[in-house]
């Protein structure tokens, strides 16, 4: 824009000091009212100002001039091109063009250039946006397929476990053993049920106060048979504490934190369960985690260990509801000396 600006003011320099020339060798026949000569000179867009070899103005309509000795300028966003007449035709030395416009236009071509972008933008973004849902489709409806499949799936499940629990506890005259392993495996296919059934089902309980040690109590209890089997010491020091969410959430948060911990431990290993001062810390002393795998743990389908069995989804519920309820979770663990699951609990 500039460039084009410069030859063209030039051009119209030059065409204006050949009009000088002319009429400086008409003078020589007949007298020339210079000033008037020149007022009436101007036949382009451009301010203009003529000046004597002292940069003295002859006649001008431009204020200040800078720079004489400039082919070419920009100040302030104005463009000024001075032409120098050496021969002083008319006794105009320097012949001065003055371009308002440049700061307009070059504004008009921004606002130009950011419709365009933009209007682009909307464009690919529609065509994208529907070129996406086509493409994705078999995608969407696959994995919709694989939902309704897991559902249905698991709430098949749920029913021969529930009867194999009930069954279990009206039976009588059985080895005690072999009926402690028998509850213990059900109430673990029960625990995996609930973790699978968690993300799928819509009904969502409404928040409200809970007693949380409450809730850890009554989930160690439930598992107390699966820890049993694995002759696991389960030891729990708990202080009085509420939070604000719904007890689905709850139960899944401490019943995940307590299958992983029983998961990993190794028979006669402990599990220490703490709750004080909003601090929920869940210790076992089992196989433990290398610090660089311990970012994986909590991705979903991620499994540490495959012979401990699970679906890697454990920890990726416990993630979900510590976010949703702002509960800031932390993991300290070392290979081979067991795990602590940190959660701080946010106060009242």
């Amino acid at each position: 824009m500039k460039s084009a600006m410069k030859f063209e003011m030039m051009y119209q320099a030059r065409m204006l000091s050949s009009k000088i020339i002319m009429a400086a060798m008409k003078e020589k026949k007949e007298k020339i009212d210079r000033f008037k000569f020149l007022k009436n000179l101007k036949h382009c867009r451009f301010q203009v100002g003529y000046f004597d070899k002292y940069k003295k103005p002859i006649y001008t309509e431009i204020k200040h001039v800078k720079h004489f000795d400039t082919g070419f300028y920009v100040n302030r966003m104005k463009c000024y091109t001075v032409t120098e007449d050496k021969s002083e035709h008319l006794g105009v030395r320097y012949i001065v063009l003055k371009e308002n416009e440049l700061s307009r236009i070059l504004r008009e071509l921004r606002i130009k250039i950011i419709g365009y972008l933009v209007l682009s933008f909307i464009l690919m973004g529609v065509v994208g946006y529907f070129l996406g849902r086509l493409f994705l489709q078999p995608v969407r409806e696959q994995i919709e397929s694989l939902d309704r499949f897991i559902s249905d799936t698991t709430h098949e499940l749920n029913t021969p476990v529930s009867a194999i629990l009930m069954t279990v506890q009206s039976l009588r005259g059985i080895d005690e053993k072999k009926l402690k392993r028998l509850e213990a495996s059900a109430k673990r296919l029960s625990v995996m049920y609930s973790s699978l059934t968690y993300r799928l089902e819509g009904k969502v309980e409404p928040d409200t106060w809970l007693r949380f040690d409450r809730i850890i109590e009554a989930r160690v209890e439930y598992v107390r048979d699966l820890a049993d089997s694995k002759r696991l010491n389960i030891a729990l020091d708990l202080e009085p504490t509420l939070v604000y969410m719904n007890e689905q959430s709850a139960n899944r948060l401490i019943d995940n934190l307590l299958s992983n911990a029983i998961k990993y431990s190794d028979v006669g290993d402990s599990v220490i369960i703490t709750m004080k001062k909003n601090v929920l810390k869940v210790k076992d002393t089992g196989i433990g985690i290398d610090k660089e795998k311990q970012a994986d743990i909590f991705k979903r389908f991620h499994r540490e260990n495959d012979e401990r069995g699970g679906f890697g989804i454990g920890l990726d519920i416990v993630l979900s509801i510590c976010k949703k309820y702002k509960i800031k979770l932390d993991l300290e663990s070392k290979k081979g000396e067991g795990s602590v699951f940190i959660l701080v609990l946010p106060s009242k």
